[in-house]
């Protein structure tokens, strides 16, 4: 699992016209899972499976 800044510039993950992040291969928005005991977000594609963590 890689963060999203890095998904961002491999051109794994991109942004449509809303600003959203939408995973590169499945062309499909990712969902936010946030645990209140672990630091930042996790970002999956419910399609593929592929998770990034957002940190802040």
């Amino acid at each position: 699992m890689e963060s999203v800044r890095k998904g961002l510039r491999a051109g794994d993950i991109e942004k449509d016209t809303y600003e959203r992040l939408v995973c590169a291969t499945c062309e499909e928005p990712l969902d936010t899972k946030s645990d209140p005991d672990e630091v930042g977000k996790l970002r999956t594609c419910s399609e593929c499976g592929t998770e990034w963590r957002q940190l802040g």
